[in-house]
């Protein structure tokens, strides 16, 4: 009200009122169309045109929609608070990781857009069966292993990678954070059965094996120490 009819709540405030954001001091974040001028006490205002489709009301209050909140945030976030915004989001059923990541198509070139994909390609990153192998092997070669099978089927399920004379299962997963409750729960019968013939079971995202190959091979190499050891007693 204070900037005219115009206005819409945005950015960090526009979070807080979606609820996927606590409020981080007093002031308040508005974006106005770019002919009107406004200086407030205690107000950040943005001077930029938005699209009627990234607006809407809540609480009877205008205020940009959750994708566009989004794109926002990315402009004045972090990498890791960011995600966590994601997360949030996710978490409150406002969005996904798949449903934010096409809405980002209808808003290529603004602002945020591409900081924003950035995030979502290391958290929904998918790879091809060959592609995820390529990457893979040479990270399992440095952490000391031999040559994996590959795609077997192992207690009733298909296995990624598979090291029978360790009794060692690699399983990949392609979204880090977002799983259906079926997926979730299809993943922990894959993990008790293969725990249940006394195989070890690691799980890494598709995502590690891109674009954090050293987490990955430092963790290869411990599992496979310990395995190693325990195979020596």
């Amino acid at each position: 009200m204070s900037c005219g009819a115009e206005a819409v709540l945005s950015h960090q405030s526009a979070a807080v009122l979606w609820g996927f954001r606590a409020r981080e001091g007093l002031r308040i974040d508005v974006t106005i169309p770019p002919r009107l001028s406004r200086s407030r006490p205690g107000l950040k205002v943005y001077r930029r045109k938005l699209e009627p489709t990234v607006l809407t009301e809540l609480h009877r209050i205008p205020v940009t929609t959750v994708h566009q909140t989004l794109i926002d945030l990315a402009l004045v976030l972090g990498r890791d608070s960011l995600e966590a915004a994601i997360n949030d989001a996710d978490k409150h059923d406002l969005t996904d990781p798949e449903s934010l990541r096409a809405a980002l198509v209808a808003h290529a070139g603004q602002p945020g857009v591409v900081a924003l994909r950035q995030v979502l390609d290391r958290r929904t990153f998918t790879l091809t069966d060959s592609r995820l192998e390529r990457l893979f092997l040479p990270i399992a070669r440095r952490a000391g292993m031999p040559k994996p099978q590959t795609g077997v089927r192992l207690n009733g399920f298909k296995v990624d990678f598979y090291w029978p004379e360790m009794g060692l299962v690699v399983e990949t997963d392609g979204l880090r954070y977002h799983r259906t409750p079926a997926q979730q729960a299809r993943d922990r019968l894959r993990d008790q059965a293969h725990t249940a013939a006394g195989l070890t079971t690691l799980r890494f995202t598709r995502a590690q094996v891109r674009f954090e190959p050293g987490y990955v091979q430092t963790t290869l190499a411990a599992v496979v120490g310990r395995i190693q050891a325990r195979m020596s007693d």
